[in-house]
């Protein structure tokens, strides 16, 4: 069996033994979305770089000196925690909360191009996603949280349940329950949503 068809584990149990590609595997695995989170949370692409760096680093210690993980077969959740607390440990050094802004390079709704779209429609768009992005911010935390995860970072509802230690049924839940506020505040605020 190749490695990269390997199970987060044992990747993990090959990385203490000392194969130090089974860490480079499990990195390219999960980069991408753990990139996502941090940036979601921090809107920032220099400080996202250092807490996903300084995050592995700790991956390393940790799993180095032998500590591993308490919930086996969880290794994205673990380093996704891992992430958080350093995002949290940032903001509080530098005694602010992180500001979740779009930039001319991400938009949580701007994913999809459509090269035909001319000026008109394109600052329609830029509105309508000015106006989702504080409605998104005006959700209750939980349902803030999976929204941002599973779009931001494209995490699937499994591994939001796991991150967030509830059930994938509450994760689906809260998901449910953003949308259907999303649709409530965009018809009584009369949002029109181009198609």
């Amino acid at each position: 069996m190749a490695k990269s068809q390997l199970s987060d584990a044992q990747l993990v149990d090959k990385y203490i033994a000392g194969d130090e590609n089974a860490l480079a595997i499990l990195i390219d695995r999960h980069q991408s979305k753990i990139y996502g989170y941090i940036y979601s949370k921090v809107s920032d692409r220099d400080v996202t770089e250092d807490i996903f760096q300084e995050t592995f680093f700790k991956v390393i210690h940790t799993l180095k000196l032998k500590k591993f993980y308490s919930e086996e077969g969880k290794f994205l959740s673990w380093v996704l925690r891992i992430a958080s607390n350093l995002i949290i440990d940032k903001f509080r050094n530098d005694k602010k909360m992180p500001l979740k802004r779009d930039t001319e390079e991400f938009s949580i709704f701007s994913n999809i191009k459509d090269t035909s779209l001319d000026i008109e429609k394109t600052l329609i768009k830029s509105q309508v996603d000015i106006d989702l992005k504080k409605i998104i911010e005006k959700l209750p935390h939980d349902q803030k949280d999976v929204i941002m995860m599973r779009y931001y970072s494209d995490m699937s509802f499994k591994e939001i349940a796991d991150f967030t230690g509830v059930s994938v049924n509450t994760t689906l839940g809260r998901m449910r329950y953003a949308i259907t506020n999303l649709r409530k505040v965009i018809e009584k605020n009369k949002i029109y949503l181009p198609s």
